[in-house]
């Protein structure tokens, strides 16, 4: 044989054997799944579940987890119509109806922090001392009265944060829909918590925030007001995992989602909560369920 025909059949043979190791190679990887996450919006803003996220892949090397960042109610709309596969929400009342309407399969606490009322440093209405009910409806007092200095932004979106705000109105005696239609010191953002904060602080506005997307929206300097009332049972604010129930929508990752759940309650997931932010910003932004709720 010539040395062309040398040639071409040595190509053949690193062909054939690279081919067979490639076939080797792809027949013992894990098969990939993926598993749908539909979250609050303050769980993805604050970086949080982007590190679970890492770790929970590491343990899982066979599963890719794609994250849908909203409010808790987009969050359940996505639940309810079969398109994700396990929910991160906080609204207790909301999430009970989802499981009791047979949407979800288990609800279950990983995590908490507080709601805060945040507003300008110089605090015109005046809500330092107060409870959040109290400071509402000062809030609200002072506003209609001179809404150039008092204006107050809502996320106005259906979210966990939107949620706890209508309650609150609600306590001061005064519903919702007319507070929302009582004058321009009201303004409704129909956006994130990130947002509504950015919103909120080029306003010089009060507004109803969770803690851990306050304080990483403040490290960044991207916002000028402070917190003014923190403390308070009405502020409390749980985070709940629940997984789509496979009797009502067979196509969910049905196992993926409670390896998940179980994931963020176990000691590893537990840690990373215990842990986030704690670095950065001088205190953790959200606290493992596992030390309990206050009492």
């Amino acid at each position: 044989m010539n040395r062309r025909v040398f040639l071409i059949i040595g190509i053949l043979a690193i062909l054939i054997v690279g081919a067979g190791i490639y076939a080797y190679n792809t027949s013992t990887q894990p098969e990939t799944t993926r598993l749908i996450v539909s979250t609050t919006t303050s769980l993805e803003d604050t970086g949080l579940l982007e590190e679970i996220e890492t770790a929970f892949e590491d343990k899982y090397p066979g599963v890719d987890v794609s994250v849908i960042s909203g409010g808790t109610g987009i969050a359940l709309q996505y639940g309810e119509r079969g398109d994700a596969d396990v929910l991160l929400t906080h609204d207790k009342n909301r999430e009970e109806e989802f499981i009791e309407s047979g949407f979800g399969t288990n609800r279950t606490e990983i995590a908490y922090n507080y709601f805060w009322i945040v507003g300008p440093e110089n605090g015109p209405a005046g809500i330092r001392g107060l409870n959040a009910t109290e400071a509402f409806s000062k809030i609200m007092e002072e506003g209609q009265n001179n809404p150039d200095e008092v204006k107050f932004a809502s996320r106005g979106d259906d979210s966990g944060t939107h949620a706890r705000e209508k309650q609150i109105w609600e306590r001061t005696g005064v519903s919702y829909e007319e507070v929302s239609g009582s004058g321009a010191w009201y303004i409704e953002s129909g956006r994130g918590m990130g947002e509504t904060l950015l919103l909120a602080s080029e306003q010089n506005a009060y507004t109803l925030t969770d803690s851990g997307t306050f304080l990483a929206y403040t490290n960044e300097g991207r916002i000028r007001i402070v917190p003014l009332v923190t403390t308070g049972d009405e502020l409390l604010n749980v985070y709940a995992a629940m997984p789509v129930n496979p009797e009502r929508h067979p196509n969910v990752n049905y196992e993926g989602a409670q390896n998940f759940v179980n994931f963020l309650v176990s000691p590893d997931g537990q840690e990373i909560i215990q842990n986030f932010g704690r670095e950065e910003y001088g205190q953790p932004l959200f606290i493992p369920i596992s030390q309990g709720l206050p009492s």
